[in-house]
């Protein structure tokens, strides 16, 4: 990013989640900008009770949180697991934010997730359209978890001046994505599966649903780059978009990722799936004006890495 604001020289920032999918990209940015990062693992530190929160604060004594580590998964596990998914991200985020209150950490980064939405918010979804319905059944507890946390930092910033923020990603991608096929996303999942049966010459891939609504998907080093920016430049209690702003229909998804992948099997629907909510696309003009992001990396130049990743990393798990 090259910041030569001195901002985060020797700041104390504590990133949760920082040695996942999206955080390792986080810490490594706040590394080059000079930052003293610490994170962890849920074994040294599980965030889902009260004491081993206190003991991260009391250990860690950050100026400055971002709060990314999450229960996530695809429509699956969204399905499969909607009271603790609901369970641990509330109590997650309401737990960290609570106590870096009283431990007067300076600022709090709050990453939510799209799934907030309502499931038919106005194309493309604005900020201002959040509270406007209730969101897609398949992963509403997941969804209304992390708004719960949009509500928090909003009182929290009129009762005591603490200064939360709150960011809504669109889906992210990229390399070191999650690709156990049970809880991925569509993604990863359908590289994994593609590019399997590639190497296997399977005749058929399964997918899910009827390929018709659209998403949209966000490289996962823009995300970080704009999690930084944000936590850099952005003080403010209403929640920013965070994505590119480009949509996709789930039919398109899969013939590019099969025309990359260089599968030249069939494809088949199973429409008893469901297809989860109909459209995903982001006004992003809010961060632009707020704190400077856009996203850079075009599409089809993300997905070509993301399976060059994942073809090295089963090629060196065959070898």
């Amino acid at each position: 990013m090259g910041s030569d604001s001195g901002f985060w020289t020797g700041k104390r920032v504590t990133v949760t989640g920082g040695r996942g999918f999206l955080g390792r990209n986080v810490v490594r940015l706040l590394e080059a900008e000079g930052a003293d990062v610490t994170t962890f693992s849920s074994r040294e530190y599980n965030l889902t009770r009260q004491a081993d929160v206190t003991r991260m604060y009391e250990d860690f004594r950050p100026e400055l949180v971002i709060h990314l580590a999450a229960r996530v998964g695809g429509i699956g596990a969204n399905r499969d697991n909607p009271g603790s998914f609901f369970y641990e991200n509330a109590v997650m985020g309401i737990e960290l934010m609570e106590q870096a209150r009283r431990y007067d950490v300076a600022k709090f980064v709050q990453v939510g997730t799209v799934c907030a939405y309502p499931k038919f918010a106005p194309i493309p979804f604005s900020e201002d359209d959040i509270w406007n319905g209730y969101p897609e059944e398949t992963n509403a507890p997941y969804g209304l978890a992390k708004k719960m946390l949009l509500v928090q930092a909003q009182a929290y910033r009129q009762q005591y001046g603490f200064n939360a923020i709150y960011l809504l990603p669109v889906n992210l991608y990229g390399p070191g994505d999650n690709i156990d096929l049970h809880d991925s996303h569509v993604i990863p999942a359908m590289i994994r599966k593609c590019s399997d049966a590639r190497e296997a010459k399977a005749k058929s891939v399964e997918v899910w649903g009827t390929g018709t609504p659209t998403r949209e998907f966000l490289y996962v080093e823009d995300a970080a780059r704009a999690i930084v920016l944000a936590a850099e430049r952005y003080d403010k209690s209403d929640p920013v978009n965070v994505g590119s702003s480009d949509e996709i229909s789930i039919k398109d998804l899969i013939h590019l990722i099969v025309e990359l992948t260089g599968y030249q099997g069939e494809i088949v629907w199973d429409r008893t799936k469901p297809d989860g909510q109909p459209r995903r696309k982001l006004n992003v003009e809010r961060a632009w004006n707020e704190f400077g992001f856009r996203s850079s990396t075009p599409f089809r130049a993300g997905l070509g890495e993301t399976i060059r990743w994942y073809q090295e990393v089963m090629a060196g798990s065959r070898s």
